[in-house]
């Protein structure tokens, strides 16, 4: 995902009835883009200029710096999209995000908190206070303790982690609770993500639990609903890291060993 400032306009191209050129965004504004596939393009933006669909493109929150921005665009929908999922439970539901100092869980503590919810947020010791900051009113230092083993249950898990069984994860779902699964493994698992939703799929016809797999659908209608909530001042962005385009290697290395504080930004000068 990126954010960036427009540098050009041309016609458009698509279907949209908007004219003969773009005129929704204009040179000079800052945008940030909502898809992060094209067609059947993969849409990369480790780059200095990219050319996208005016369709694809949004106005971020106000108040947000560039480098929020394209970090948080697809996290905050993800987060969003599975708190939704969860619309048909009690609105005074428990809640447990796992990964919550992440760059989805960040967004998944602030958005459950406004949607009235009870979280729990699991963490390292370094990171307790950030997730406390963020709303959550009870934080688990998996380093001292395993979320699985307490006796505890929550209305909704949020996986972000995915390094459990399911079967000792879902023993901290009530009987008809919902597991929501972000995540697929341990980093350098070659069958990891497959393995856990063919496994979810298999479970789900075997336990009175819901076991919900967590595809972004990345929209407007979603960027924009998220956005009132962030220019409202109940979301807020966590960035971890800022490296220049030259260290992008450095960049990706950092968010491999996966313990990144929210997002990791690549910036163009």
């Amino acid at each position: 995902m990126f954010s960036g400032i427009v540098a050009a306009v041309g016609r458009i191209v698509s279907s949209t009835p908007m004219g003969d050129g773009v005129r929704e965004f204009k040179i000079g504004e800052k945008v940030s883009i909502v898809r992060s596939e094209i067609g059947v393009t993969r849409l990369g933006s480790f780059a200095e200029r990219v050319a996208v669909p005016v369709e694809s493109l949004v106005r971020p929150p106000a108040g947000w710096s560039t480098e929020e921005s394209a970090g948080a665009t697809l996290v905050y929908l993800t987060a969003y999209q599975a708190i939704t999922q969860w619309s048909d439970l009690p609105a005074k539901c428990v809640i447990l995000v796992t990964g919550a100092s992440g760059g989805v869980g960040t967004f998944a503590v602030q958005i459950a908190k406004a949607f009235g919810a009870e979280v729990t947020g699991v963490c390292s010791t370094r990171n307790v206070e950030l997730v406390e900051s963020l709303g959550a009113e009870r934080v688990v230092d998996y380093t001292v303790a395993d979320f699985t083993a307490g006796g505890e249950r929550y209305d909704v898990v949020l996986d972000n982690v995915g390094n459990r069984p399911l079967r000792r994860t879902l023993a901290a779902v009530t009987p008809r609770g919902t597991l929501v699964l972000n995540a697929g493994g341990s980093p350098g698992a070659v069958f990891g993500a497959v393995a856990t939703l063919l496994r979810a799929k298999l479970l789900n016809l075997a336990v009175s639990q819901r076991l919900a797999q967590l595809p972004t659908v990345e929209s407007r209608e979603n960027l924009l609903t998220v956005a009132k909530h962030a220019e409202a001042g109940t979301l807020l962005p966590v960035v971890d890291r800022v490296y220049p385009l030259a260290a992008t290697a450095d960049a990706v290395r950092h968010v491999e060993q996966g313990h990144a504080r929210g997002k990791v930004v690549v910036a163009v000068a």
